[in-house]
């Protein structure tokens, strides 16, 4: 039987994963690496180490397992924006990795808004100028590493995000490409075009010798034989970085369709079709995914605190014992008693962009209990979901279909439902455990030619259960309004 080495390079870790070709998982295997924080904002990694994990990892996860080229490709879904400048001729990094957390071009960007190139950024990208994008730190490497820039400037040096660098190890230095998803995540790729641009480029001083070749998502990327691990080189087919990976795992193929994880905070994208479309305020338009002949966009937000905010119930103010005792809280009153809770504890994240506002509890009266305030702070999570989302698909011009989730608040039927309610969309939650995998091995799949169409990977897609909206549709708007003037008082 034909496997497929999922390889999940996140922030903290790496994840190698055997899959089969029906996209069943059958085996994990976890590889930490360290994080480095040289000063104050700055975010690094090494990213041999992360390589080296990379291989020891996959000769781990196949141990015990046949060997074979025939039985073996390669997939990868990787952090984005966490960007590498290498020396070609060494195969050594110039320095470590600069991580999307990392602040060190902020100075930069914000020379670039204040001379007004932030429309043309937007325009060119998608993207707003911020430091979380590739170029500021690639743009800093080259003006401090001694050296750098002459080197780039003669062609010795070569840049890419997490998985370009991978692919460029994995084959032997042979393959220098990365897919258009992680380009469009850069700063620096046209998203009309789905090329690098000249002046983008030029606006960061970045040679454009450095840049990978952008290929679609089902694409062969190489060959590799995993150094030496197996006999005889593998193909490596279906790249793209993990919000990206989330959404093609959730088989999210279709204009309207959308996946949102709930974690410490919460990732939403939502598919806008195959025509760009400028992301409302705070939110970013991106490359959904391109296979199958097709590219796809995206508009992309986060919100900084979901699950946070039932960490901080939990750890801070100690209101319950564990984030499971909420649900049943919630339930023992009718509604939140006219309670809101704003969980601006990080500012206020997409749609409304408020570093500064902080979070407080509104409406609260001598009748309200510990029950009103964990509701509230539950259904915070619903209502910025539902904030993000409809700011999406207004701005789009389209109807959200269904949205599909995952991550750990999806166990709680209450905050679900009323997730639900509040979209007036059903909310499914698919049985998969890493969506951002299993989204490479879907476009592995496709790459390979082992199904013919989305639809007939479509097929495969296996769903725990759905919530329908149920609520009256005039008392949710009440709800949401009640909400919305809670958040203008802390804005």
């Amino acid at each position: 039987m034909h496997k497929i080495i999922a390889i999940d390079q996140s922030t903290s870790g790496t994840k190698l994963m055997l899959f089969t070709e029906d996209l069943q998982m059958q085996k994990r295997i976890n590889r930490n690496h360290r994080q480095y924080y040289p000063q104050p904002g700055w975010v690094e990694h090494d990213a041999e180490e992360i390589y080296r994990n990379v291989v020891e990892g996959i000769r781990e996860l196949l141990d015990g397992e046949p060997v074979g080229q025939d039985r073996y490709s390669m997939a990868i879904t990787n952090q984005r924006e966490t960007v590498v400048v290498w020396n070609r001729l060494t195969g050594r990094p110039i320095a470590n990795a600069v991580v999307w957390q990392c602040l060190r071009g902020a100075e930069f960007c914000n020379q670039l808004k204040e001379a007004g190139k932030g429309p043309l950024v937007q325009e060119k990208s998608g993207l707003i100028i911020d430091p979380y994008f590739s170029a500021s730190g690639a743009k800093w490497l080259l003006d401090h590493v001694e050296g750098a820039r002459a080197l780039a400037e003669e062609g010795t040096l070569q840049m890419g995000t997490i998985e370009s660098w991978q692919i460029w190890k994995l084959t032997g230095g042979q393959r220098h490409v990365t897919d258009v998803t992680n380009a469009s995540r850069t700063l620096l790729m046209n998203i009309h075009t789905l090329q690098w641009d000249a002046d983008l480029l030029d606006l960061f001083t970045i040679p454009a010798s450095m840049m990978p070749e952008i290929l679609p998502c089902d694409s062969i990327f190489g060959e590799t034989d995993i150094e030496g691990i197996l006999p005889a080189p593998i193909q490596i087919a279906g790249v793209l970085g993990d919000s990206h990976g989330a959404l093609a795992g959730q088989m999210c193929f279709e204009e309207g369709l959308g996946k949102a994880t709930y974690g410490t905070g919460s990732s939403v994208m939502v598919n806008i079709g195959e025509k760009f479309s400028k992301a409302p305020g705070g939110l970013v338009t991106s490359v959904a995914f391109a296979a199958q002949g097709k590219c796809f966009y995206a508009f992309e937000g986060n919100i900084h605190c979901t699950g946070a905010t039932l960490k901080w119930l939990q750890d801070q103010v100690q209101l319950i014992a564990s984030p499971a005792d909420v649900e049943p809280a919630a339930l023992a009153v009718p509604d939140n008693g006219g309670v809101y809770l704003v969980p601006a504890f990080a500012g206020l994240g997409a749609p409304w962009w408020n570093s500064e506002a902080r979070a407080a509890l509104v409406g609260m009266s001598l009748a309200t209990t510990r029950n009103h305030i964990l509701r509230a702070a539950l259904e915070s999570i619903g209502y910025q979901v539902n904030d993000l989302v409809k700011a999406m698909t207004d701005e789009a011009g389209i109807t959200l279909k269904e949205l599909r989730v995952d991550g750990g608040p999806t166990k709680n039927a209450t905050l679900m439902q009323f997730q639900a309610d509040l979209l007036g969309t059903p909310v499914n939650c698919s049985d998969v455990e890493e969506a951002s995998a299993l989204g490479a091995v879907v476009m592995n799949v496709l790459a390979r030619g082992i199904y013919a169409s989305f639809d007939e990977v479509a097929r495969l897609r296996r769903s725990r259960w759905t919530r329908h909206p149920q609520a009256d549709p005039e008392t949710t708007q009440k709800l949401v309004s009640g909400w919305h003037s809670a958040v203008r008082r802390i804005l």
